[in-house]
């Protein structure tokens, strides 16, 4: 299920990405995020790619999965493919383009549960709740920054 997100917002390109980079801040602000778990990955060698365990929580259920994610911040894009969990693949990339005073935040993710049991139900959830992800890094961003 492919989905593409986009959003002007009031602040720098430089200040989004690392708001979308700090992977261990992310249960302070993101809905339904119970924990993070950032530790390198001894595969690649660089210190811009991290394996990210990322603990959600839907009422009773909870669900971990890992995915390796690669920071860049001179292009100032993130990309996260999943590596274990739940998903048949998942992945993502933000990217912060400059627009007038501000930034176009851009979010595309592309995801299959595994379950097909599963899949029917949880997948449109987790489809919507992109949008709620998007406006959740905007609002940390107001936070952090002012409007």
């Amino acid at each position: 299920m492919k989905r593409f997100f986009e959003r002007h917002v009031p602040h720098l390109p430089q200040r989004m990405f690392e708001i979308v980079a700090d992977l261990r801040d992310y249960p302070r602000f993101i809905p339904n995020c119970k924990a993070m778990d950032v530790r390198p990955d001894p595969a690649a060698g660089d210190a811009n790619v991290v394996l990210a365990k990322m603990t959600l929580f839907f009422g009773p259920i909870t669900q971990s999965y890992t995915s390796r994610v690669t920071t860049d911040p001179v292009a100032l894009t993130i990309r996260a493919k999943a590596v274990d969990g739940p998903f048949a693949y998942l992945d993502s990339v933000w990217s912060f383009e400059p627009e007038g005073q501000g930034t176009r935040v851009k979010f595309e993710i592309d995801f299959k549960i595994s379950n097909v049991f599963i899949a029917a139900v949880a997948e449109p959830a987790f489809a919507a709740k992109q949008e709620e992800i998007m406006r959740a890094f905007c609002e940390e961003a107001d936070r952090r920054f002012g409007d």
